[in-house]
């Protein structure tokens, strides 16, 4: 009998678990509700300024807070990805989401990063776009399947005239 209560005790505390982690990301998602509508990823976009980032698409988080993730907008929403960067802007195309597109206008900077959204993988494992979006700055993480892409996309960002800041 010790055995039947103490499986349904465990099945109830990992239910609770879970309640309680749905109750944050929702509260979490309300609280950021005045985040404004994500800008539409435009038709003409020019050619690429740097190679294609095809990998992770990590997460969206505050600025100089690198585990207080932004999950309104979809921005929360962890999926493989391919991202690009061309004169209008990045847009990063998100496997199950939608993309997120930011214009060239609203980037800050570019850097690389061991960690972001409560991802770590270690120095120069994520490139980091800062960008500027509603009364934020927010950092979006990408982990390239080829990190060899970082540095043209670090280079193209700072010194191309891409920055809008």
């Amino acid at each position: 009998m010790i055995r039947a209560e103490l499986v349904v005790l465990f099945i109830g505390s990992f239910l609770l678990v879970l309640a309680g982690m749905w109750w944050g990301w929702h509260n979490r998602a309300k609280r950021q509700a005045g985040l404004p509508e994500l800008p539409a990823v435009p038709i003409e976009l020019g050619a690429d300024l740097a190679p294609e980032l095809t990998g992770l698409y990590v997460g969206t988080t505050v600025a100089t807070q690198w585990q207080n993730r932004i999950v309104a907008r979809g921005l929360g929403e962890r999926a493989d990805s391919v991202a690009r960067l061309t004169p209008a802007g990045v847009v990063i195309e998100r496997q199950g989401s939608e993309p997120i597109f930011v214009p060239s206008g609203q980037l800050l900077d570019a850097r690389l990063e061991p960690a972001l959204a409560g991802k770590v993988v270690g120095r120069g494992g994520l490139l980091v776009l800062r960008w500027h979006h509603g009364d934020l700055d927010l950092d979006t993480g990408l982990r390239a399947d080829d990190r060899t892409v970082y540095p043209a996309w670090v280079r193209a960002i700072q010194t191309q005239g891409v920055i809008g800041g």
